[in-house]
Parts: structure tokens; sequence; C-alpha cells
């Protein structure tokens, strides 16, 4: 199967699909959908949004990427990843500006799809993507402290940034609500012991149960959803935001964070599925699907959606293997929107802090951040410690476009570490008994052996060698360039013409394939003489020895 072809797998699934697989993948499908449903609220309103928002992004985006998604098994929704980004864009640019955003942002994963950019994901570093989850898992903690602790704060109080929020909790925290914080541990506790209990039910549904019930029967005065939130059981309705050119231009950084983000989580998910079923996903067609699912949800009042890691592995585990699983789930929520959604108004707040808590240990990797720290080079970790930093303290857009440029200058770094130019050392075979396995050269032959990429970084490296008066030809051996670009390219130019000036010939010795073609491109071969490239260091030195 080619796996990187434009056909949505949903198409290919269904070639060999029988009524035993559908019954599975309805089972699979329900049973999501009651996992995603108290996880879809959450998130939600993590992002700044009402629970019903949530539920919609799980439906029309969850819906769109099982059905045109390039993975068999991929569960898509509402993530922790986004909730930071999402709150900060809505408190500066509104609903609409969230919208454009998102849309701008469905539009770019299409392209990286259509470009079959679905590979290039590779090459951002995985410091950076450790960095910034963790520091989004982070973030979340910080939000739900508020709720987790039932502290109220005063009308006006600014909690934008994970600073403004510390500085509320500190402010505020003689407003503790201990029946809050007693629900709240209560429900956190459900959750790291039920799994140990049943994995067939979700801990996040005994928890939404038991705290309803707390509250509703003895009398606690804790905040529930309903007391801040007003949910509606209408169906999603198309919204189209208010366009203008600036609105587009303010929303374009905020869009392409999203758009990559999606990517980044989207693409690790199928990984991580391909890894649990042995199968392959096609990466451009999931961007694809990813950029339609995050238009649909948009324009039909939802919240940027991705891949979701624990929704996807516990369709693999409830059995599910075809699409069908994922659009059965969106199916059942709207079932729920309709039906069950009033009840929602009953969670207490303290609950959906503790089920935050649980997705945030679950997403911040703290085992891998700490090996890292412990066995990555310097370098590397100061990307990961950057990253994760900025993230916390100011937002992911800064953090990945800092995290990305000095993850960059520092392998250009190391690179040219690995450049060199070394020149053959001058001995007398009389004198010099230890140098018996050396070449024999004439006086008037100098040999340097370039070796790393020849890159910008490394050019100046070039500009080292040098001649003697009796030199007459250089040998420059380049067995071990594999890459030479514009910048290298000059400076050869650059010593070609210092030598052509001094009456100095120039022979090479073992171009490999790249810096060949780049050198003829260049019209330096023909300059040099074509005669003066050689395959073999000892052909380039009997070939120097004709030319004294």
């Amino acid at each position: 199967m080619n796996k990187d072809k434009l056909k949505p797998m949903l198409f290919s699934t269904l070639k060999h699909y029988n009524l035993k697989q559908f019954g599975t993948d309805v089972i699979s499908g329900v049973i999501v959908a009651i996992i995603a449903l108290p996880l879809s609220i959450a998130l939600a309103l993590a992002s700044g949004v009402g629970p019903t928002e949530g539920i919609f992004t799980a439906i029309v985006a969850g819906f769109i990427i099982s059905f045109l998604g390039g993975s068999r098994v991929q569960i898509a929704g509402p993530t922790a990843a986004f909730a930071t980004i999402v709150a900060g864009i809505i408190a500066k640019n509104g609903m609409d500006g969230m919208i454009i955003a998102t849309v701008i942002a469905g539009a770019i994963l299409i392209l990286m799809g259509l470009f079959r950019m679905g590979s290039l994901i590779k090459f951002i570093p995985y410091t950076i993507t450790t960095g910034f989850t963790s520091g989004i898992a982070v973030t979340i903690v910080i939000g739900q402290l508020k709720d987790f602790f039932g502290l109220t704060y005063p009308a006006g109080t600014v909690t934008i940034e994970t600073i403004d929020k510390l500085k509320a909790l500190a402010f505020n925290f003689g407003t503790f609500n201990p029946y809050a914080f007693l629900v709240g541990a209560i429900s956190l506790a459900i959750l790291i012991v039920w799994p140990k209990i049943s994995e067939k039910i979700p801990g996040s549904l005994i928890a939404v149960i038991a705290g309803v019930l707390i509250v509703k029967f003895s009398g606690m005065k804790v905040n529930t959803i309903g007391d801040l939130y007003t949910i509606s059981s209408s169906l999603p309705t198309l919204h189209i935001p208010a366009i203008s050119f600036g609105a587009i231009k303010a929303a374009l950084p905020d869009g392409f964070t999203i758009a990559v983000l999606a990517a980044i989580e989207s693409l690790l998910s199928c990984v991580v599925a391909d890894s649990m079923i042995n199968s392959h996903h096609r990466s451009n067609m999931e961007l694809i699907a990813q950029g339609c699912g995050n238009i649909g949800s948009a324009l039909f009042g939802g919240i940027p959606a991705t891949g979701a890691i624990a929704r996807t592995a516990a369709n693999i585990k409830n059995g599910g293997r075809t699409p069908v699983a994922g659009m059965v789930h969106s199916l059942v929520l709207v079932l729920v929107l309709v039906v069950l959604i009033p009840y929602a108004t009953l969670i207490p707040m303290p609950t959906i802090a503790a089920i935050l808590f649980i997705v945030a240990y679950n997403m911040c990797q703290w085992r891998t951040f700490v090996h890292l720290c412990k066995t990555a080079p310097k370098s590397d970790v100061l990307v990961l410690t950057i990253t994760f930093v900025l993230t916390v303290i100011f937002d992911l857009v800064l953090a990945i476009e800092v995290g990305m440029l000095l993850a960059m200058l520092l392998f250009l770094k190391r690179m040219s570490e690995e450049s060199g130019v070394v020149g053959w050392k001058y001995y007398d075979p009389d004198e010099d008994p230890d140098g018996m396995n050396l070449k024999p050269l004439p006086p008037q032959v100098r040999v340097y052996e370039i070796y790393g990429p020849m890159f910008f970084g490394s050019s100046s490296q070039i500009d080292t060698m040098n001649f003697r008066d009796v030199t007459k030809v250089i040998i420059i051996r380049m067995r071990g360039v594999p890459a030479l670009d514009a910048t290298a390219m000059h400076s050869l130019e650059n010593f070609y013409d210092r030598c052509h000036d001094n009456g100095i010939q120039l022979v090479f010795s073992h171009v490999n394939e790249q810096p060949m073609n780049t050198m003829q491109k260049d019209g330096f071969v023909e300059k040099v003489g074509a005669d003066n490239f050689r395959p073999h260091i000892d052909d380039a030195i009997e070939w120097a020895k004709g030319l004294i």
C-alpha cells in the first residue's frame, strides 16, 4: 500500500469491511464518546470558551477528520495543547479572531498536505516538541488552580498570561473554598485510583458522576458549570466572522502556530497508533483532513482540533480498526448534546480542574524531560529549557520561534565544528623513518584535505589554505565533503583567483556528486579545467607531478 497517496483511509478500509467489524467499531465509538465528553468540556473551559464549543469541536472536527483522514484509528477533537493558545487568542482578538486564525490554520494544513509536506514535520527537533508540551502542561495546571481551590477574583482581574494567573492566585488565596478543594481532591483521587480498578469505564466519567452527586446532595457551596456558563442543546450552526485585511493580518501568526501544532500532534498520534496496530498512516492525507476538520470546526462554533493520542489509544484498545469508529464517536456526541447536555450544568468546576490535572500530567513527559537533561548534549538541553520556559512565561508562538531559531543556530555551529581543512605534512624520508607510510610529494606540490559539509558557517576554513614560494600545484582532496553551498563555492573561487595570480595550478581529488554538480553549474570546473579533477589522490599526485 502506498502510504503517501492522497486517498482517505476510510475508502481503502471499506473494500474489505464486514458486519462484525462494524459492530466492533460502533462499540468502540460509543466508549470513546463517553471518554471524550468530559474531556471536551474540560478542555473547552480551559480554552476560555463554553462547554458546548468543546462538544461542537469533537462532533464536527472529529467526524470530518475520521471521514477524510489518513489513519485507520485516529480520533480527533479538542486537545490540551491548544488550550492556552486558544485562551490567549480569544482574550486578544475575540471569538471572531479565533475563528479566522483557525480557518487560516486549516488552509495551511491543506496546502501542507497537497504539497506533500507531511514528512517535513520530522525536521522539528524532539527537544522543542518536548519543551513546549511540558510547558503547556504546566500552564494548564496553573490555569486550573483557581477552580480547584474554589478561589474568587474581583471583577476586572487580568488572568491572560501565566504570570498574571500566578499573581491573581497569590493575591486572592484568602478566598479559598474548603468545600471546592474537598470535591476536587476526591475527584482527583478517583481519577488516580479508578484505572487500577477497571479500564472498561473511564475514570473521568466516574469522577464526574461522583462530583455531581457530592455537590447535589451535600449542599456544599461549590461552583458548577451551570453557575458560570450557559449550555445550549442546539446543534452546531454555521457562523461566518467579520473578515477584513487587518483581521487576517492579525490572525496570521496565530494561524501558523495552530497549523504547526496541529500537524505535529496529529502525525505523532498517527505514529503512536501505527505502532499499536502495525499499520501505516498517510501523512499528507491526514494533514488535509486536519485542515478540513479545523475549518469546519471553526465555522460551526468549535475551536482548533487535532489527533488526540489518549482517545486514539482508547479506540484501539476497544477494537476500533477503521475510521467508522471515529465517525460513530461524533454521532454519539450529537445524541448526547441533544438529550443529556442539560445534566452537564451540574458538573462541579473542581472536578473539571482535577480532570485537567490528569490530562496535564499525562502530556507533560516529565520523565523524558529529565532524561534529556541528563543525557542530551548541552546545546539540546539549552533548546529544551528555553522552549519550556518561554512557553510557560510568555506563549507558544514565541517559544516555537525562538526554539527553532536557536536549534538551527546551534546545529549550524555543530556542523561547522565538524568541518575543517588539514594540510599534509612535509617530511624528509632520509631523516624521518617514522614517515615511511606517508606519500612522498615533490616540494612544489602541496595537498590540503577538506572534510565535513562546506557551507556558509564553515566556508572561512577555506581561507586558511596557503602556499609557499616554491609551490606550483595545490591538490585539494574532497572525499570527506558531502555538500557544498554557494558561500563555500565563492570562497573556493577566491582561492582559485589567489592561486592563479601566483602561477599555481589547482587539482581536485575525489569530489563527491553534490559538490561536483555545484561546481559545474557555477562554471568552476570549466575554469579550473576538467582534466584537473581526478578520481583518486594517487592519480591526483601523479597528475600534479606532470604539471610541474
